[in-house]
């Protein structure tokens, strides 16, 4: 075993997880590394690569944005998107798409060195053709009860703020990997191990992380 993938439910408390079993494990975590190491290899400021964390914008939400800025001309009409907003979307799909074959680069280098784990960015995905032996992918959930008040604690926000920020994130990294890789992220069948955190609680996730690496590791 080389290498262990994590997507996570966001609230579930996946990024704790992997840093738990990096830990345990005496491995690298590579977790909010990637926005650096992107925005490095991209010459983006680290703040674009950010934004795009495993979410495709809307095209209104390109809109807004560029509204928003003051520039001028922009408007849809009737038929679909004008000139201007065809070329705001194209300069963004543009950026994106760099952002994800250098995220990809990174994934691919990682995964190659080893003793590794690696925090969402599609990384299951990318390496979804790896020996079973190679890469060990994990799922971290947790019911939506408990993500909900999980985000509210960490963003000081009201109960229906947290649900929809919750609702918006795994919508947002759902459709970023639908679009990019083709696949479902929910799907249980994309995964070797899916822990509910609700249950076994950040420590129990991580202590079955590691004892699965290890496993594979003596075969």
């Amino acid at each position: 075993m080389s290498v262990v993938t994590i997507t996570r439910q966001y609230g579930a408390g996946g990024s704790a997880v992997a840093r738990l079993a990096a830990e345990k494990l005496g491995w690298t975590l590579i977790d909010n590394e990637f926005v650096q190491q992107v925005a490095a290899r991209a010459h983006l400021p680290v703040a674009t690569v950010a934004a795009q964390e495993e979410r495709v914008p809307s095209l209104m939400h390109r809109l807004v944005r560029t509204l928003a800025s003051g520039s001028p001309g922009v408007f849809v009409p009737a038929g679909g998107p004008g000139p201007v907003a065809t070329a705001v979307a194209t300069e963004e799909d543009q950026t994106e798409e760099q952002i994800v074959r250098v995220t990809e680069r990174v994934i691919a280098e990682a995964a190659q060195h080893g003793r590794v784990v690696l925090v969402g960015r599609g990384a299951q995905a990318v390496l979804a053709s790896a020996s079973p032996d190679a890469a060990l992918h994990v799922y971290v959930v947790a019911p939506r009860e408990q993500r909900v008040r999980t985000v509210m604690q960490r963003l000081a926000v009201s109960e229906q703020e947290a649900g929809e920020i919750t609702d918006r994130t795994d919508a947002d990294r759902d459709r970023y990997v639908r679009r990019w890789y083709a696949r479902r992220r929910q799907d249980p069948a994309n995964y070797h191990m899916l822990l509910n955190t609700g249950w076994l609680g950040y420590d129990g996730a991580a202590a079955l992380v590691v004892q699965a690496a290890g496993s594979r590791g003596r075969r």
